[in-house]
């Protein structure tokens, strides 16, 4: 759904990998995890398929227009203390980035639905796409930023606080942020004291923190017991078929070789 913005097309495209994975499973070589090797194809299949629609959509956000430092407000819920209460405006903002999701471009939306919705990672996602590891992070952190640019827009605001640091420590700080997020990390995976990050950037992590838990939410889904168990034992009998067997009638080479 995520890839493709419709459910139509999402029912297609389930068809279409799984069709193209049973005729090339003899392909798969065993590299990386099945589950990476299914999302490549279908990543691969919804490109395919909106180049057939509409063409490459080659736009991408200038960075300095996602930054943030420029900004005058924050979101009212991050800059309120924690457990503050706003349950509502939460819910409502994580329903607007989920939404947002599919407006994105396509070459930064599928890196994004891999990595922080399906939760595969930084590795695995460049893998399936074909891609360098900092082309992923770098498409991924644009991403963040722009679903954090739209929902920051629809929410109340409230006035930022003025930065503390100077804009390169307020930027070494979000480069941090960033990191953490790659490695998978939620809120208590960014260990950066708090008493070096000022109210303005606190807010900032806190929105991006938002951004992430609405991805991670979307992933959120339990594969039917029957169905993981057949796909175990396919993998079981390819991986039984694939292991290398010794010629008959030799027998292992053991001593010292003859002259």
């Amino acid at each position: 759904m995520r890839l493709c913005g419709n459910a139509a097309d999402a029912e297609d495209m389930i068809q279409d990998v799984f069709l193209q994975a049973f005729r090339k499973w003899h392909t798969f070589r065993g590299d990386a995890d099945p589950v990476t090797w299914l999302y490549a194809i279908a990543a691969r299949s919804c490109k395919d398929r909106a180049r057939r629609r509409r063409g490459t959509d080659p736009r991408t956000p200038a960075l300095s227009q996602l930054m943030p430092w420029s900004e005058s407000t924050v979101m009212q819920i991050a800059a309120a203390p924690d457990d503050a209460g706003a349950n509502a405006a939460r819910a409502e903002a994580i329903a607007s980035v989920q939404s947002e999701i599919a407006r994105l471009p396509e070459h930064l939306r599928i890196p994004l639905v891999m990595k922080d919705v399906l939760e595969l990672s930084v590795h695995d996602t460049a893998s399936g796409l074909g891609l360098a590891e900092n082309t992923v992070k770098t498409r991924l952190h644009r991403a963040r930023l722009a679903l954090r640019k739209s929902m920051t827009s629809q929410a109340k605001a409230t006035r930022a606080q003025a930065p503390v640091f100077e804009k390169q420590v307020c930027l070494d700080l979000l480069k941090a942020k960033f990191n953490a997020m790659d490695r998978g990390g939620t809120a208590a995976g960014f260990t950066v004291p708090q008493a070096e990050v000022c109210a303005r950037c606190r807010a900032v992590f806190r929105e991006l923190d938002l951004v992430q838990d609405a991805c991670a939410r979307l992933g959120n889904g339990h594969l039917p017991a029957s169905a993981r168990s057949k796909i175990l034992a396919a993998i079981r009998a390819r991986d039984e078929v694939a292991q290398p067997r010794r010629p008959r009638g030799r027998k292992p080479v053991t001593g010292r070789p003859r002259r």
